[in-house]
């Protein structure tokens, strides 16, 4: 199996070092080299084009949003931005996804104790490999990685007991990962303020994904907000669960609200899609819409069957239109989806399903 080629293009010496230990350590990737500036880095490009880029933003000469535009434009390559957890560095991030960037990593040593060395490795690296696997068009000392036990959504909550009677109260509970940010931005600023309120799991660090709500919510006619708990669930608004914890939907009398909980990595992930759809499984049963997205991996394919059979509606992006057709395909082999969807017809199916 042919290894992975990265270059890493960040000016501080510090993280260049401890990214290329990371990287040295992983049988499937092959570092390509490190660099300061892009300048540098479209040298070491010439002589051989690597499968994936791991980029800084803020750099001199030549900063990461010029260069990934300039590469989208004219020899588009899966690009992941290693950024620092602060409210700047997140907002400049989101930008960096809409210009095409497939994926986020936090810099290590830095940000939340959430965020040990060990997990943003293992988060590194399984971004690269996502990565490695996208589709793209043309647009204008030694770190030991160690597995990471792969719990499923039991060691949050447990399995639903039973679906629930209907209500006049509905939800859409939506997962994405790698592509997901540009894919749900399709999705979300499609859909009309009476649509049904929605709850989304996107894989993303600490920090980033309260830019990503406030981004979305200054496109969408619906509202759009990091989720926190007691949020109500309602028509015209979509939660988003917060980067490293775990989003859950929970029912009070006819009506549904959302908690936000720590806990450990479920499908190695927090938040996990499983640990969500699972939720909704238990709390809304056939109240509720499933979709999952674009995304490297298995996560939400069981609570997406968990959904199904507790009497929900359960859809999936379809390959064509998939960055990385990895988490749709898992749930789609477990016999989790009723139907799969382009990704332009998913806001028609939450509006269809909203007024059914």
């Amino acid at each position: 199996m042919n290894r992975i080629g990265v270059l890493v293009i960040d000016d501080s010496a510090v993280v260049r070092q401890v990214l290329s230990e990371v990287l040295a350590a992983e049988p499937g990737i092959e570092l390509l080299g490190t660099a300061m500036d892009p300048i540098f880095a479209l040298d070491k490009m010439a002589r051989r084009w690597p499968d994936v880029i791991v980029l800084d933003i803020e750099m001199p000469r030549m900063d990461g949003i010029t260069f990934l535009r300039k590469i989208m434009a004219e020899h588009p390559t899966p690009v992941v931005i290693c950024s620092s957890l602060t409210d700047k560095g997140a907002e400049i991030t989101m930008e960096a996804l809409a210009a095409g960037a497939i994926g986020i990593v936090a810099k290590p040593g830095i940000g939340s104790r959430r965020y040990g060395m060990e997990e943003i490795a293992a988060e590194l690296v399984q971004t690269i490999k996502a990565a490695a696997q996208a589709r793209l068009k043309r647009v204008p000392g030694q770190v030991i990685l160690q597995a990471t036990p792969k719990l499923s959504a039991d060691a949050v909550l447990p399995p639903p007991s039973g679906a629930l009677s209907r209500t006049t109260e509905r939800l859409v509970a939506i997962g994405a990962s790698t592509g997901g940010t540009q894919a749900l931005e399709a999705v979300l600023t499609a859909l009309p303020r009476t649509a049904p309120g929605v709850v989304v799991v996107q894989h993303m660090p600490e920090k980033f994904t309260a830019s990503f709500a406030a981004r979305l919510n200054q496109l969408c006619e619906i509202e759009v907000t990091e989720a926190r708990s007691g949020d109500r669930v309602i028509a015209g608004r979509a939660l988003i669960a917060p980067g490293g914890r775990h989003l859950l939907v929970k029912r009070s009398g006819a009506q549904y609200q959302v908690d936000v909980v720590d806990g450990p990595l479920v499908s190695r992930h927090r938040p996990s899609v499983d640990v969500l759809f699972r939720s909704v499984a238990q709390y809304a049963g056939r109240n509720a819409l499933g979709i999952i997205m674009t995304g490297m991996g298995d996560d939400g394919a069981h609570g997406l069957r968990e959904m199904l059979d507790a009497g929900a509606c359960t859809l999936a992006q379809d390959e064509a239109s998939c960055v990385v057709y990895g988490m749709p395909k898992e749930a789609v082999k477990l016999g989790a989806v009723g139907r799969s969807v382009q990704l332009r017809g998913l806001a028609a199916e939450i509006v269809a399903f909203g007024s059914a």
